[in-house]
C-alpha cells in the first residue's frame, strides 16, 4: 500500500476504543439495582435491559441520520421503555430527566475497553502519528469517558458531533475534522471505526482511507459484505497498525 505523509488516524469512541456494549450493560444493570421504579415495571434486569436497547438503537440510527434531535433521543430512550412497561406518559417524561443524568454519570465510570485498544494507541503513538476521536457521542459524557479510560495521554484531537451539531457519516463532520487539524488532503486521514454506514462509508465518502474494526462479537449485527468498497477490515486493534502499512 502507498505510504502517505503525516496522516491522522481518527478513531470511533464507543465500541472502537472503549467497550461501550460492555460499559452500558454495567450501568443500566445498576440502574435496575438502585431504582424500584423499574424493578417494580420490568422482571428482571435483563428484560430492562433488553427494552431499552431495543428502543435505544431505533433511535440512534434516527439520530445519525439527522431525523430527530439529541434532546429527543435522550427523553425518548428511557420514556418509551417506560411506557412500554406500564407508567403513564407524563410520569416517564418526568423520570426520564432524572434517568438520562444517572444513566450518564454511570456510563462516564465505566473502564473497559476494547482488546487491544491501550497497545494499539502506543503503537500508533510510537509511530509519531497524530490520533484524534471522531464521535457522534454526547460532549458532557464522552470527554469523561475518555479520561476515566486513562485514554488522555493517547489522543491528540477530541472531534465530536456536539461540536458542529452534524453526525457521521455526513461528510460536513468530516470536513470539519481535517480542518481542524489543518490538513486538507483527505487521503491523509484515516477513520478506524466499527459501524459500516456512520464510519466506515461515511469516511470513504469523504475520500477519507478507512479501516473497518469487526471484532468477533459484531458479527453478530453486520456481515463483511456490509465493509464500503475501497476499505479495509481489521478483525482485533492489534491488525490496525499493520492494515495501514504504518510498521
Amino acid at each position: 500500500m502507498r505510504a502517505y505523509k503525516s496522516p491522522v488516524v481518527w478513531l470511533d469512541l464507543d465500541d472502537t476504543l472503549i467497550d461501550f456494549t460492555t460499559n452500558a450493560e454495567a450501568a443500566l444493570e445498576a440502574m435496575y439495582a438502585s431504582e424500584w421504579v423499574l424493578r417494580g415495571r420490568f422482571e428482571s434486569a435483563n428484560a430492562w435491559i433488553e427494552t431499552y436497547e431495543r428502543h435505544n438503537q431505533e433511535l440512534w440510527t434516527q439520530y445519525a441520520r439527522s431525523e430527530i434531535t439529541r434532546e429527543y433521543l435522550r427523553m425518548e430512550r428511557f420514556r418509551r421503555p417506560l411506557v412500554e412497561g406500564g407508567m403513564s406518559d407524563r410520569e416517564a417524561r418526568a423520570v426520564s430527566v432524572r434517568y438520562d443524568t444517572l444513566y450518564l454519570d454511570l456510563l462516564a465510570e465505566g473502564r473497559v475497553l476494547m482488546p487491544g485498544a491501550l497497545e494499539m494507541l502506543e503503537e500508533l503513538r510510537s509511530r509519531g502519528v497524530r490520533v484524534g476521536i471522531l464521535s457522534n457521542g454526547f460532549r458532557e459524557v464522552q470527554y469523561r469517558k475518555i479520561r476515566n479510560c486513562g485514554l488522555e495521554p493517547y489522543i491528540d484531537i477530541v472531534v465530536l458531533s456536539d461540536d458542529i451539531g452534524v453526525n457521521k457519516p455526513d461528510p460536513r463532520i468530516y470536513a470539519y475534522a481535517a480542518e481542524r487539524v489543518g490538513i486538507a488532503e483527505p487521503e491523509n486521514h484515516i477513520m478506524v471505526g466499527d459501524n459500516p454506514e456512520t464510519d466506515i462509508r461515511g469516511a470513504i465518502g469523504a475520500g477519507w482511507r478507512a479501516v473497518w474494526y469487526l471484532p468477533e462479537r459484531a458479527e453478530r449485527l453486520y456481515t463483511r459484505e456490509q465493509c464500503a468498497a475501497g476499505a479495509m477490515i481489521a478483525d482485533s486493534l492489534s491488525d490496525v497498525a499493520e492494515l495501514l502499512s504504518l510498521k
